[in-house]
């Protein structure tokens, strides 16, 4: 089974917990079709380079999953239709890593040394 990340941006002003639901009803649907969710990153609210539907700011999350293109493709056309999420991109990778994202670490470490002060 092919093997993708999945990155989006939903609103700024929706709650985190609203992302999650976002994050949960699609690892729903992955999985209801014969698919896997391998991890799924939370990476907070973050600036964007330019504004989006007037958001300056949006709740990132990425996805590993493992499913067929049909699978994701039905995925794509429920997030176009959701207004809160702002953009979605998927990408086909050979294999996942098993270790956090770049974003994810770069986070720990800013809150480590201003959790130190």
């Amino acid at each position: 089974m092919p093997n993708y990340e999945h990155t989006l941006i939903a609103r700024q002003d929706i709650t985190t917990a609203q992302v999650e639901t976002i994050a949960e009803e699609l690892r729903t649907f992955i999985e209801e079709n014969g698919g896997k969710i391998d991890k799924i990153e939370h990476w907070g609210l973050r600036s964007m380079a330019y504004k989006v539907r007037k958001n300056r700011k949006g709740h990132y999350v990425l996805l590993n999953i493992e499913a067929e293109a049909p699978v994701v493709q039905e995925m794509e056309r429920k997030l176009r239709i959701n207004e809160d999420v702002l953009r979605h991109m998927t990408i086909r990778v050979e294999e996942f890593s098993k270790d956090p994202s770049p974003i994810l670490i770069k986070h720990e470490e800013r809150k480590r040394r201003h959790g130190s002060r």
